[in-house]
């Protein structure tokens, strides 16, 4: 089973990686809909969303480890 502290090192790593694609897709997907936004809007939704996306990865994680901790 992961200590909380390896729960979060995982997930930050994941979620890391996560950000850099995300980054990369707004690049294309948003002009291809005609979406403008400027690079600094761009960088402001990917952290919102990775900062979402980091607390449901960890909150998924510690509660998939108590249920395997009761299972067990």
């Amino acid at each position: 089973m992961q200590s909380k502290s390896q729960s979060l090192l995982e997930a930050v790593a994941n979620i890391l990686i996560g950000m850099g694609v995300a980054f990369a897709g707004q690049l294309i997907v948003f002009p291809a809909l005609g979406i403008a936004v400027r690079l600094d809007q761009n960088v402001t939704i990917t952290i919102a969303f990775t900062a979402i996306s980091l607390a449901r990865s960890y909150v998924l994680r510690r509660l998939f480890n108590r249920w395997h901790k009761v299972a067990a």
